[in-house]
């Protein structure tokens, strides 16, 4: 699909913030122009299957441009920094969080040709280098039961009136299961991370009545709240060595990220998800009464 350039008096770009791995992102008028990545193709496709299902939530895919770059919807509204503002952590945006990851996965559900979103032949989402080749979500596709964003955090988060409303960079989208990408949401927005970790401004406690927030607003069956802090600890391990990886194999952003500790953080949040499962199971505990969120 090309990208026809509409006649316009005010073409400049304008750069934007950069994320840990990616760069030479833009502003155009009211397009995103970004450069094209082995899974661009893939990500293209599952925009194209969210717009059509009615989910508003992610940027449209507009083709490319003349420098052969992909050329999206601009979401307006706020997107925290790195580190992520103390605003970024307020109940109500936790909540809403939840609540945008359900209808991603509802617009998403299905990994099967028949039903739902896959991959189109002749197209690849991003893998982690080797040894493990996995996908982004570190979830064996033969497991997966959707394809989703896979990297919510809250720089990918696009807020307005303190709510989320919004998701860019999909670049990590691909195959895995709700409840992986449930966890690895929370991750970055309880955060499941020590206490010693937390960012300035954030709380250093309380993540499991933030938990709660996020489980109950996302509408977490019973059988997945009682695996919750299972998935999380083989993602810590799996993440570990996927980011070791890639800081050995890809270098740049991943290689810094490496370099900064990454990796001992990685190594701080298994051990405190283990010490703290007790108090985290207790606060997720069953599902409220009513009917489960799905819109």
């Amino acid at each position: 699909m090309v990208f026809e350039e509409p006649p316009s008096d005010d073409a400049a770009e304008v750069e934007l913030p950069r994320g840990d791995v990616s760069g030479g992102v833009v502003r155009v008028g009211p397009t995103v122009r970004r450069p094209v990545q082995p899974q661009s193709a893939a990500v293209a496709d599952y925009l194209q299957h969210l717009e059509s299902v009615g989910f508003r939530g992610a940027p449209r895919f507009l083709g490319r441009d003349r420098a052969g770059r992909d050329v999206l919807d601009h979401l307006p509204g706020d997107v925290a920094g790195q580190p992520p503002e103390p605003w970024a952590a307020d109940e109500g945006l936790l909540v809403s969080v939840g609540q945008l990851l359900r209808q991603l996965h509802d617009a998403s559900d299905g990994y099967a040709a028949d039903r739902g979103f896959a991959a189109p032949p002749g197209t690849s989402w991003f893998t982690w280098p080797s040894p493990s080749g996995l996908p982004a979500s570190g979830v064996a596709e033969s497991a997966a039961e959707l394809v989703t964003h896979n990297d919510v955090t809250p720089q990918n988060v696009v807020v307005r009136d303190g709510r989320a409303v919004g998701l860019i960079d999909f670049d990590m989208a691909g195959p895995t299961t709700r409840l992986d990408d449930f966890v690895n949401t929370a991750t970055h927005w309880v955060p499941l991370r020590a206490p010693g970790d937390a960012w300035p401004g954030w709380p250093a406690a309380g993540q499991p009545a933030r938990l709660r927030l996020l489980a109950d607003a996302y509408g977490l069956t019973p059988d997945q709240r009682t695996r919750v802090v299972d998935v999380a600890l083989s993602r810590a391990d799996r993440m570990w060595s996927c980011m070791k990886s890639a800081a050995d194999h890809l270098g740049g952003g991943w290689a810094r990220m490496w370099e900064e500790g990454v990796g001992e953080v990685i190594r701080r949040r298994h051990a405190w998800l283990t010490a703290a499962r007790g108090d985290l199971d207790a606060a997720l505990g069953p599902c409220p009464p009513g009917p489960t969120p799905s819109t």
